[in-house]
C-alpha cells in the first residue's frame, strides 16, 4: 500500500518513523510519503489560506494549492486511483469497519486540513471527477488539524497490513473485530500482585473454561462500556451462555433481535465488578 500524506506540518508526521508502522516502513510492507503543501503555493508567502466568503472567524484552506497537490500526489483519477481521504470533525465516524475497507486500497491520499477546513469544493470536485473521497472523524470534538486524526487512521489501517503485525492472531479477538464485542480483560506474571490474583480460570489449563470465561467476560465489558455494540449483535451468533450472561444485564431477545429492559443491570454490575471488566 501506498499513502501520501498532504499537511502543512510534515514534522507532526515524525512518529510514523516509530514502532510497527515504522518497522513496515522500512521493510518495504508500506510506502509512506508526508508532503508539505507549501510546496505547492506559488506566491513569495507560501500562502495556503484565506478569508472565508460570507464572514465569520477563522481561515478557510484554499481549494486551488489544494488542487495542485493532490493531483500531484493522486495519479489517475476514477477507478484503479487514489482514494481521497479528508480527516474532518464534521466527517462520518471512522470505525474498524472503515479501517478494514481503506486496508484494501492500494492508495491512499490524506487531506490534513486546519483552520477552519478546506474549502468544500475540493471534496466535490474529486467525487465529482470519480475519485474515492472519504470525509472521516475520529471522534465527537474538534482538533486543531487533521494531522493526530492522520496518525489514527494510518496506524488503525497500517496495522491490519500483511506482515505488519507479527502474530495475525491477536488481530481476531481485540476490540471491535468481527465478533462485535469489546475484548475481554487480559493478564500476565505474576499470578497474584497486589493481593489480586489472576482469574482461576486463565490458570487452569482447561481450554474450554478459558474460551468460555473469555467470552462471559467479553460480553459483560461490552454490555457495561458500550451498550449499542450489544445491541448490534445478530442473535443468531449467540449460544444459550451468551444470551444467560446479557439477561444479568437487562439483555433478553424481543422479535428476534436484543432489547435491553433495565432488569438485572444492577445485579450484572454487582456481579461483574470482582471480574476486573
Amino acid at each position: 500500500m501506498r499513502i501520501d500524506v498532504v499537511t502543512v506540518f510534515p514534522d507532526y508526521l515524525a512518529a510514523l518513523d516509530l514502532s510497527l508502522i515504522g518497522k513496515a516502513r522500512q521493510a518495504g510492507l508500506l510506502d509512506l510519503r508526508v508532503h508539505d503543501l507549501r510546496d505547492w503555493t506559488t506566491d513569495r508567502h507560501r500562502t495556503v489560506d484565506d478569508t472565508p466568503f460570507g464572514g465569520g472567524a477563522g481561515m478557510v484552506m484554499r481549494p486551488d494549492v489544494w488542487g495542485t497537490a493532490i493531483d500531484a500526489v493522486s495519479g489517475d483519477p476514477g477507478e484503479g486511483g487514489a482514494h481521497l481521504v479528508i480527516p474532518t470533525p464534521s466527517g462520518e465516524v471512522f470505525t474498524q469497519r472503515h479501517a478494514e475497507a481503506l486496508s484494501h486500497e492500494s492508495h491512499l491520499v490524506i487531506a490534513c486540513g486546519r483552520y477552519e477546513g478546506i474549502d468544500a469544493r475540493v471534496a466535490e470536485h474529486y467525487r465529482g471527477a470519480g475519485t474515492r473521497v472519504s470525509e472521516l472523524s475520529i471522534g465527537d470534538y474538534v482538533l486543531n488539524g487533521g494531522e493526530v486524526a492522520a496518525l489514527v487512521m494510518i496506524e488503525a489501517v497500517g496495522r491490519l497490513l500483511p506482515g505488519v503485525v507479527g502474530n495475525p492472531e491477536s488481530l481476531v479477538e481485540e476490540s471491535h473485530g468481527a465478533a462485535g464485542l469489546l475484548e475481554y480483560p487480559v493478564y500476565t506474571k505474576p499470578p497474584s500482585w497486589r493481593e489480586h490474583p489472576v482469574p482461576e480460570e486463565l490458570v487452569s489449563g482447561h481450554h474450554a473454561r478459558i474460551a468460555r470465561w473469555r467470552r462471559d467476560r467479553a460480553l459483560e465489558r461490552t454490555a457495561a462500556r458500550r451498550e449499542d455494540l450489544i445491541a448490534r449483535l445478530e442473535v443468531a451468533t449467540l449460544d444459550k451462555h451468551d444470551l444467560a450472561t446479557l439477561a444479568r444485564w437487562g439483555w433478553s431477545v424481543v422479535d428476534g433481535a436484543l432489547r435491553r429492559d433495565g432488569a438485572g443491570d444492577d445485579r450484572g454490575r454487582r456481579d461483574s465488578s470482582a471480574r476486573a471488566i
